[in-house]
């Protein structure tokens, strides 16, 4: 076990003779080959230097001296990878719901006892920063852990480590599999065994840059009927999973070309073909795609620390030179998820997604030839909120994508305006937007950005890119810079005070009054109690004339 986790050896094969490493490696046999160079008559211990998380460590000091565990799966998986985990698998021969109830009793951490048929309990450390880690314990499915490994998805999952004596039991041979950057099926039933597997490996091919086996992508077609079988829930977190992580775009490229959207997203097979007038480049699927591209790389671009020297394409570089300045607060942004279990990232992409699934029930020829697409924006946002509410998202996830969605065309309005009559937004047009869709103004601002390299793609101007970069660094501008000035005024009156002052009773005309004094707050026209009464009575003599 490596226990200095700053070991040279950490995370790589060694060989090892009296107590001593005479070799190392990326693979056993290159540590065989070399160790064999310098002691071709003696047999070496082969071994893998794991690089032990500490809170694993903490899990075994609780658990009794003589416990049989090991980790499995993922973690596994990802130690050989060298990426982080947050998912810590262990299998072991009985009493997995008590044994996790002990352990999340020591580390003061909270329980669960996940699936009292397989006996398998989940303890879910969380960290002074919020981030959480999920130690699964499982008993054995079938005879022993040999029968449990076979049975796993894939043979880069089917690997596990004994915690006692530091060794590597691999019996599907995943360990060659990672080094050949490869998913494979462990066996022939597996995705029919589970077909949220199917899902899961073309989430995994883009996460960790592999390709699927032949074989297995084979398997995957097979299986692709019973996904309907499949809990709402399951299939959800496997998209969004998806949409959170790299190159989602190939993710749904993928699922589109496995044929596996009438059993998961009926409505965006639809989409395929659907041509558009100029600018746009490509159909509406393909536009949409694209979409998903640009927005992982205009994200990317305005990560915290990213190095924009590295970029060699001009439009990213003016993206970082305008709105480099708002990177922390687009991180914290992101960091500040509506649901514990789902990104606020994976949220947008979910609605980029969606943000054109109604273009083709509302496209219409003018005689010019112009295709349009009236209302494809309300209506989207309405379809997007059915799926969701279907995958059974909470309802402030909804309410986010729907409002993402409905206003997604706000933005290219202020640019066509700026780019044709040289007028930025008013004021009081940016306070309307901040106040129609609040915090996802931010995720209106990056979609804006990717959705119009989308657009136009290869035909985008860096005039033309420049405009939006302006639009998007006035919104950045105003709502970080002077929320109370523009987004957010502070009230002058309520609505008890303007009915005593004015002499009116409660109705539906109150609130159009006090709404009416924030938007000229915000415009700058009103500044003090005084000034709002007047326009107040000002206002009602108009509406009541």
């Amino acid at each position: 076990m490596a226990d200095d986790l700053h070991s040279p050896y950490v995370g790589r094969w060694v060989a090892r003779l009296r107590g001593k490493i005479i070799a190392q490696g990326n693979t056993p046999e290159q540590v065989l080959h070399a160790s064999q160079q310098s002691h071709h008559k003696e047999r070496p211990e082969i071994i893998f230097m794991f690089p032990l998380p500490p809170l694993v460590k903490k899990v075994l000091d609780i658990l009794p001296a003589a416990q049989e565990i090991y980790l499995v799966g993922g973690a596994v998986r990802d130690a050989f990878l060298s990426r982080p985990s947050y998912d810590l698998d262990f299998a072991l021969p009985a009493n997995g719901i008590s044994l996790a109830r002990n352990v999340a009793n020591a580390l003061g951490a909270d329980f669960l006892a996940l699936d009292g048929e397989r006996d398998t309990g989940r303890v879910v450390v969380t960290a002074e920063d919020d981030s959480r880690t999920f130690l699964d314990f499982a008993v054995y499915r079938g005879a022993g852990l040999i029968e449990d490994l076979r049975g796993r998805d894939f043979t880069i999952n089917a690997i596990a480590y004994n915690l006692r004596d530091e060794t590597i039991i691999d019996p599907t041979e995943g360990g060659k599999d990672l080094r050949a950057k490869v998913i494979r099926a462990c066996a022939p039933t597996s995705l029919s065994d589970d077909p949220v597997r199917i899902l899961r490996a073309v989430r995994l091919a883009a996460s960790l840059d592999f390709h699927i086996e032949k074989n297995t992508r084979e398997l995957m077609k097979q299986s692709t009927s019973d996904l309907g079988r499949i809990s709402p829930e399951r299939l959800r977190d496997e998209i969004f999973k998806m949409l959170g992580g790299p190159k989602p775009d190939a993710c749904m490229r993928a699922l589109e070309m496995l044929g596996i959207f009438p059993y998961l997203m009926p409505e965006l097979s639809a989409m395929k073909g659907v041509t558009q007038s100029e600018p746009h480049v490509y159909d509406v699927w393909t536009h949409t795609l694209s979409a998903l591209d640009y927005l992982d790389q205009t994200i990317s671009a305005l990560r915290v620390g990213y190095d924009a020297e590295k970029t060699n394409d001009m439009f990213t570089g003016l993206l970082g030179l305008r709105l480099g300045r708002y990177r922390e607060q687009i991180a914290k942004h992101f960091a500040e998820p509506l649901n514990p279990d789902r990104s606020l990232r994976s949220l947008l992409f979910f609605a980029t997604l969606y943000h054109d699934v109604c273009k083709p029930e509302t496209k219409t020829v003018e005689d010019s030839g112009r295709i349009r697409f009236f209302d494809h924006d309300e209506k989207g946002a309405e379809v997007a909120a059915e799926r969701l509410r279907s995958f059974n998202l909470s309802n402030d996830e909804i309410e986010q994508a729907r409002v993402i969605i409905k206003n997604h065309m706000r933005i290219h309005a202020f640019a066509d305006r700026l780019e044709r009559d040289k007028q930025t937004p008013s004021r009081k047009a940016i306070y309307r937007f901040f106040r129609d869709s609040g915090k996802a103004g931010i995720d209106l601002v990056l979609f804006a950005l990717a959705d119009v390299r989308a657009t136009r793609a290869h035909a985008l101007t860096v005039e033309s890119w420049t405009v939006y970069l302006d639009i998007a660094r006035i919104l950045l501008e105003n709502y970080y810079e002077k929320p109370e000035e523009v987004i957010s005024p502070p009230r002058l009156l309520d609505g008890n005070t303007l009915m005593k002052e004015l002499g009116i009773k409660p109705g539906p005309i109150v609130g159009q009054l006090l709404e009416s004094i924030r938007e000229n707050q915000a415009a700058g026209k009103i500044e003090t109690l005084d000034q709002a009464l007047a326009f107040a009575r000002e206002e009602l003599a108009r509406i009541t004339s």
